[in-house]
C-alpha cells in the first residue's frame, strides 16, 4: 500500500519513524468545551457538529534523522497524545494539548525544536493474547498531573476508512499544527507534516482503571463511551520539519 501524501509538504522529510500498538480514543464536545485550550488562529474542525476530543497511546520506534541509523536510546518509546482536530486557512490537521513520552530527549527535543507540548512520563506496555495493556503516569511539573491505565484489543477485522466517514475524518491527517508554548503566549503558529500509508483501523474495546488525561482541559470523560480503534502499525513514517505559517 502506498503512502499518503503530505500535502504541506515541502522539501525532503526531516524524521522516519514507525508507529505500532495504537489506540484511538474519541469523545465528541461541544466546541465551546475546547475554543479557548486552542489558539485564536485555528479553526475547529467539526464533524456532526461536535468538535472531537482523542487520545492516542502509541509506541514509537526505530526514530531517526534523516541520513542517519535509528537512534538506540530516544528511538524507541512510548508515546499517549491528547489531541483534537482543526483548520488554518483550509489546511485540516492535528492540534495537540499534550504528547507525554518516555524518552526525556524526545521530550526536549520535541518541545524545543517543534514547539510541541511534550511533557516527561512513566509508561509501560504489555501484550497478551492480543490484549495491550498501556500505562502511562505523567511525572513532569510542567504541566498538571494526569494518568491513563487501560486494557485493549480489538474486536473485528482491521480495514481501511472510507472518505467521508468519521474515522476518516479524525485519522487521516498529514499535518499538524503548533504554536508558542508557556510561559510565552501564543503568538506564532507552525505547522509540521507527515506522510504514511493510510490506517487500517479495527473496533475495539477496553476496561479502564484509571483517565485522567483530558481533566487538565477541564472535560470530564468518566463514565462516557468513547469511539475506540485499534489501528494496525504504518510503515514507515516521515516527517518533515515544521514552518512558521502565521
Amino acid at each position: 500500500m502506498t503512502a499518503s501524501p503530505a500535502p504541506v509538504a515541502r522539501g525532503p522529510w526531516a524524521v522516519a519513524m514507525r508507529w505500532s500498538h495504537l489506540l484511538f480514543a474519541h469523545w465528541p464536545v461541544p466546541v465551546t468545551a475546547l475554543r479557548g485550550h486552542v489558539p485564536p488562529q485555528l479553526e475547529l474542525d467539526t464533524f456532526g457538529g461536535d468538535a472531537w476530543l482523542g487520545v492516542v497511546p502509541f509506541t514509537m520506534t526505530d526514530v531517526r534523522p534523516r541520513g542517519t541509523p535509528a537512534l538506540p536510546g530516544p528511538g524507541a518509546f512510548h508515546e499517549l497524545n491528547v489531541r483534537t482536530y482543526v483548520r488554518h486557512r483550509g489546511v485540516p490537521g492535528v492540534w495537540f494539548f499534550s504528547l507525554d513520552a518516555a524518552s526525556p530527549t524526545a521530550v526536549e527535543v520535541g518541545r524545543a525544536g517543534m514547539h510541541l507540548a511534550y511533557l516527561r512520563a512513566r509508561m509501560s506496555l504489555t501484550e497478551r493474547d492480543g490484549r495491550v495493556r498501556y500505562t502511562s503516569e505523567r511525572v513532569d511539573r510542567r504541566a498538571p498531573a494526569a494518568e491513563l491505565r487501560v486494557t485493549y484489543g480489538a474486536t473485528g477485522p482491521a480495514a481501511p476508512t472510507a472518505p467521508g466517514s468519521l474515522e476518516h475524518f479524525l485519522t487521516e491527517r498529514y499535518a499538524l499544527y503548533a504554536s508558542d508554548l508557556p510561559p510565552r503566549a501564543p503568538r506564532r503558529l507552525w505547522l509540521g507534516a507527515v506522510e504514511h500509508a493510510p490506517w487500517r483501523l479495527a473496533p475495539a474495546a477496553w476496561e479502564v482503571e484509571r483517565n485522567t488525561m483530558t481533566a487538565p482541559l477541564g472535560v470530564d470523560v468518566a463514565g462516557r463511551t468513547p469511539l475506540l480503534h485499534a489501528a494496525e502499525g504504518v510503515l514507515p513514517v516521515h516527517a518533515w520539519a515544521r514552518r512558521r505559517v502565521a
